[in-house]
């Protein structure tokens, strides 16, 4: 296909799934005065513990697997091929989520004790184990629907699931009142709904078929990957823990609601990440791979750019619009938590050649290397600095692991990035943030600002014919 054919069908698709997650947005936002009404705040504070715990064993339970189907269902266009990569998926990713269920059901007990000092909350650990199983078995067979392109349908039976969740959880929680159990209980019946319905859908695609060999395989490109999504959640989450224990609750609450202005860029982000490698893979010349990487990245980082330039701007009046006056100050880390969004952006397009070359044995390393950087700045910036701090130790992660990452998939999947355009793009949305901070001038100025980011890219070069020229020089180079 031509080159802008390749880039509307991933713009076409991240769309659909940036549609279906802004629903999921607005629906998450609606539940929170559920939550914060009917639950008191250490029911709530169990109910995120929980999740985050699950979370992180279910990064440890799929092995990396989830990302290896994505990878080995493109090595062939045979039907026959493609059903045994989904069949070795599915059956390896069952036996593994139950195995977490029925270890999560005996440790009950245990589990509540460690994390609650009582028992009393085994009934809660199990209901959350139960979640576990039922989302880990449903993500890898909504995966299905990406690898096929197909994104309505995703999008359809993640709407089904949410809206099936929200009328389960308000009969639990409102009408049944059945609290925090409620609550989880609620999140995963929707989730497993969907799931039997999808297994009947897809029966004739899930027969009792199993590669060893291939799992093999699979395991040896995906268990490396492991270690990296720890590593990037340990970098997500260990700002707020930090400033816990060396600034105060409130400087938490403030640096929290910057969190969540800047979460309006992982939206679109969340979009494009669900779109990406199933479009990468799918690519079968290496020529047209590399051209298209080139291209994704820099228009990835001009879009991203522009939006966290606007939050950037605008977080004074964000804050003020949606929040009480007591959070003023979080508008201060809203534009280098945007910013290094901006970063991971990048990040998730350069990693693509390192999965295309099934070279992902390093990958830890540079996730782990950006975790460090975090965990070292916010020791070091916290106690001085509070939240301005911590912010500024995200970005410096993400742009370790960006950078960190852009050597290495060079060194093994050489792509003629177009590093001038993608500096420029960076560049002149950290310049005119600056502007509009030392101009002051207020709502007016920092919204004009806002809007003329792609003006401000012309005296920069970064339409010049001659620069996309050399461009697509390098491109035939490299080819």
């Amino acid at each position: 296909m031509a080159l802008g054919t390749e880039l509307r069908r991933l713009g076409k698709h991240s769309v659909i799934y940036g549609l279906g997650g802004l629903v999921s947005r607005i629906l998450a936002v609606i539940l929170l005065p559920l939550y914060t009404r009917y639950l008191t705040p250490s029911d709530y504070g169990k109910v995120e513990t929980l999740i985050a715990l699950t979370t992180v064993i279910g990064i440890v339970l799929r092995m990396g697997i989830s990302s290896a189907f994505f990878r080995f269902y493109f090595d062939s266009p045979e039907p026959a091929a493609r059903r045994l990569v989904l069949r070795t998926s599915f059956w390896f990713t069952m036996g593994m989520a139950t195995a977490g269920l029925i270890l999560g059901l005996a440790l009950s007990g245990e589990i509540s004790q460690r994390l609650f000092g009582s028992s009393d909350d085994s009934e809660l650990v199990m209901a959350a184990f139960v979640g576990l199983w039922a989302g880990m078995n449903y993500e890898q067979l909504t995966s299905l629907f990406r690898v096929e392109e197909r994104s309505a349908a995703f999008v359809s039976a993640s709407l089904t699931n949410i809206l099936v969740t929200v009328g389960a959880t308000l009969l639990l929680v409102v009408v049944l009142d059945k609290g925090p159990v409620g609550v989880i209980v609620g999140n995963f019946t929707g989730t497993l709904l969907v799931y039997a319905i999808l297994v009947g859908y897809r029966r004739e695609q899930l027969g009792l078929q199993f590669d060893r060999g291939l799992l093999r395989e699979m395991n040896r490109f995906g268990l490396p990957l492991v270690p990296t999504a720890l590593f990037l959640w340990i970098t997500n989450f260990s700002d707020r823990l930090f400033l816990v224990h060396l600034a105060d609750t409130t400087e938490v609450g403030l640096y929290s609601v910057g969190v969540r202005i800047a979460s309006a860029l992982v939206l679109l982000l969340t979009a494009f990440r669900l779109a990406w490698p199933a479009f990468a893979y799918s690519i079968d010349d290496d020529a047209a791979a590399r051209r298209t990487y080139a291209y994704v990245l820099t228009y990835l980082v001009l879009m991203t750019t522009w939006v966290a330039t606007g939050l950037a701007l605008l977080s004074p009046w964000i804050v003020e619009w949606i929040a009480a006056p007591d959070f003023e100050e979080s508008s201060r880390v809203v534009g280098p938590l945007a910013f290094s969004t901006v970063a991971f952006a990048g990040y998730l397009v350069v990693a693509i050649g390192v999965g295309r070359a099934r070279r992902t044995q390093f990958n830890w390393v540079v996730t782990g290397a950006a975790a460090v950087v975090n965990i070292a700045l916010n020791l070091v910036l916290i106690p001085p600095y509070g939240m301005m701090g911590a912010a500024i130790a995200t970005i410096a992660a993400y742009t370790t692991m960006f950078l960190g990452m852009a050597w290495w998939s060079q060194q093994i999947y050489p792509v003629a990035y177009q590093w001038r355009r993608v500096a420029t793009a960076a560049a002149a949305g950290v310049a005119l943030v600056v502007i509009g901070k030392l101009a002051g001038g207020g709502f007016p100025v920092a919204l004009l600002l806002a809007l003329l980011y792609p003006l401000a890219l012309l005296p920069l070069g970064f339409y010049l014919p001659s620069e996309r020229r050399a461009i697509g020089a390098r491109l035939r180079l490299a080819r």
